[in-house]
């Protein structure tokens, strides 16, 4: 029988590209986004590899959107075997005392309360039926301190405290809990970013000893070998890959 995966953030950017990659090892994927466009354009790429996949819009800072798209994901297909924690939004790349307190909400909503929501309704199935295995997407600005970004920062910062914590609890009912800390990727948020603020993109490319930004299909398959069985005994680590940039901190 085929596994089955959540991935959140899933229309675009490293959820795609990790829909994408765990497509090609045959499992059937549930696509969660807040957009349609992106979200059904994932779903159509994967189901073009042979793989079953459905789209559930949702704004993951919502609690009741993220207990249904678990409802709909085991109504689907019955159980959830991986689940990609990956939902993120950046922010203004304001400095903290120029950011507004609806920017601080709404980032915290995202970042973190989407990823406690999603992480306390996934491992309660997967728990009821056996075990699985969670990826929750960190950062590089989740291992170190970076300026421009502090709310994000302290958001990422949670998701290595939930990683970690949740192995504590739950690894002995069969739960492997990872996460994964990007530097700056080509992906459409961080383009987005930096065209907002060009100066740092030039900054962190410059600090990065490998002097390019990450891919997607990069990160994807750091993802997928951390998601899969591949990686059983790996469990409450925070994994880099960012071409050197934290090293150097």
């Amino acid at each position: 029988m085929s596994k089955v995966a959540i991935i959140t953030g899933g229309g675009s950017g490293l959820g795609q590209a990790t829909a994408v990659r765990l497509a090609q090892e045959g499992v059937n994927i549930v696509v969660v986004d807040v957009s349609e466009k992106g979200g059904h354009e994932t779903v159509e790429m994967v189901k073009k590899l042979g793989v079953d996949s459905i789209f559930v819009k949702a704004d993951v800072s919502k609690q009741k959107e993220v207990k249904n798209y678990v409802e709909q994901t085991v109504k689907q297909f019955g159980s959830i075997d991986y689940f990609f924690n990956n939902a993120g939004i950046s922010g203004s790349g304001k400095f903290f005392l120029d950011t507004t307190s609806e920017e601080i909400d709404q980032i915290v909503g995202i970042n973190l309360l989407g990823a406690l929501y999603g992480v306390r309704y996934v491992a309660e199935v997967m728990i009821k039926n056996g075990g699985g295995s969670i990826v929750n997407t960190a950062s590089s600005a989740g291992v170190i301190g970076q300026d421009s970004v502090v709310t994000y920062s302290a958001t990422k910062h949670g998701i290595v405290g939930l990683t970690k914590s949740m192995v504590a609890e739950y690894a002995k009912d069969g739960l492997r809990v990872n996460a994964i800390a990007p530097g700056p990727t080509e992906t459409p948020m961080v383009k987005t970013f930096y065209e907002a603020n060009p100066e740092m993109k030039e900054n962190a490319t410059r600090g990065i000893p490998q002097k390019r930004l990450g891919t997607p299909e990069e990160v994807a398959e750091l993802v997928t070998f951390l998601l899969t069985s591949k990686a059983e005994y790996i469990n409450g680590e925070v994994i880099r890959i960012d071409g050197g940039f934290t090293n150097t901190k």
